[in-house]
């Protein structure tokens, strides 16, 4: 199953009038829209979930919801990608902008801006945030993360409070930066944070091979699924992996993002090293066209959930703690199918997508079919999450599916699980 590149495809997407880029500021001028909802306090603990690699967090707008919405560090202006929702919640429609892909590709589709909403999560309030509203839910979000999915979060909560998040206990904290302390332990380790465009980007040392070690400047991105991500064409000394495997990396406004998996030797963000890390190639066409700061890619939330982490944006630095998940190996999909969630509750798995020469391919499951049990367990009884988790399981893993074809009839289909890169 192919990782979801929610970042990836909005870092590069512009919103444009008459051919130009234009950059949006709040109302009021500021650049940190959030306070906490009590002036006294310091802190706020707001509950978060981690689906398929991303964080959800639950938001109210104008006193409405709450609404998931993804956490993502890589989006500089917040997103509502459900235009029904803002029709619903009678959100002002503002200048509109037509939205251009990779390379200036015309999408079809347009947006605009609506501000004055009121953005509420637990103990913290941004009174009169702006936001872009998508005229099409064309990302579909909530059929690939499992969840009802209303849009996404961006800087602004990160510009506005030193943020922690601890994915193993489903909780962030929102910290009053004049006053945050930061922990302290030899365990912790210090990372800075170069912000452009209110993206924060990091420079981590990449080994390629035995003989080639690069330093690397890559987007801080929690809203793309994957470990690592790197652009090929952003450096001449940028070479490929020996060994290579071609496969669909994501899903962009302009269609499927291309390109191939490998592993770098090792990656070594601050003080901690990791590993044969699972990294991304994609063609330089889908996703480096129209970058607006010069990068050589991004770091995940593949990679980033192995820590708890301080996103300090206020003092410009990273902070990581390794956590349970530190040494936990970085696995692609072992099956070869990508599933979209459906139906009222997202307990509907349909076959998106097959990848070639992959063991589902071998076992001849089919895009348009759906999953109906796996290992004789109806498949309602597991969150796209799980199903997730259950496909990158174990190399050689027998499944044994039931499927429903377009006609109606059932069919099985046992899948051998495989490790490929």
């Amino acid at each position: 199953m192919f990782a979801l590149r929610i970042a990836c495809l909005l870092v590069s997407l512009c919103f444009c009038l008459g051919g130009g880029q234009r950059a949006y500021a709040q109302p009021d001028g500021t650049s940190t829209p959030f306070r906490f909802a009590e002036s006294r306090h310091k802190k706020a603990r707001v509950p978060i979930q981690l689906q398929r690699n991303l964080v959800v967090v639950g938001v109210k707008l104008n006193g409405y919801g709450p609404f998931n919405f993804l956490l993502d560090t890589g989006v500089s202006t917040s997103i509502i990608t459900s235009s029904a929702l803002a029709d619903s919640l009678v959100l002002r429609h503002g200048q509109q902008f037509r939205v251009v892909g990779a390379g200036g590709t015309d999408t079809g589709l347009l947006a605009y801006q609506t501000d004055s909403v009121r953005v509420d999560m637990p103990g913290v309030v941004a009174p009169h945030m702006s936001w872009l509203v998508l005229s099409e839910d064309v990302l579909d979000l909530s059929g690939y993360v499992g969840v009802p999915i209303y849009g996404i979060l961006g800087s602004e909560i990160f510009r506005s409070f030193v943020v922690t998040l601890r994915p193993d206990l489903d909780v962030m904290t929102l910290h009053d930066a004049a006053s945050y302390r930061a922990p302290t332990g030899r365990q912790w380790s210090s990372v800075p944070l170069s912000l452009q465009n209110n993206k924060a980007y990091v420079t981590a040392q990449i080994r390629l091979s035995d003989t080639l070690e690069l330093p690397l400047k890559l987007v801080l991105d929690t809203g793309a699924s994957h470990a690592l991500s790197l652009e090929l064409d952003s450096d001449p000394r940028l070479v490929p992996p020996p060994k290579q495997l071609p496969t669909d990396l994501g899903r962009g406004l302009t269609g499927t993002v291309k390109g191939f998996l490998g592993r770098v030797t090792t990656m070594k963000l601050g003080r901690y090293s990791l590993r044969s890390v699972l990294t991304s190639f994609p063609n330089a066409d889908d996703v480096h066209s129209r970058v607006d700061v010069p990068r050589n890619g991004n770091v995940g939330y593949e990679l980033l959930k192995r820590f708890s982490l301080v996103i300090d944006y206020p003092h410009q630095r990273l902070l990581m703690r390794p956590n349970t998940r530190f040494r936990d190996p970085f696995e692609h999909d072992m099956c070869g199918i990508e599933l979209l969630a459906a139906g009222p509750d997202y307990r509907r798995y349909l076959i998106l997508r097959v990848m070639p020469n992959s063991p589902a391919s071998e076992a001849g499951l089919v895009p348009d079919e759906e999953l109906l049990t796996i290992n004789f367990l109806p498949v309602s009884v597991f969150t796209l999450t799980q199903l997730d988790r259950l496909l990158h399981s174990e190399d050689g893993r027998v499944l044994f599916m039931v499927l429903r074809k377009n006609d109606g009839s059932l069919r099985s289909a046992t899948v051998r699980l495989k490790r490929q890169i």
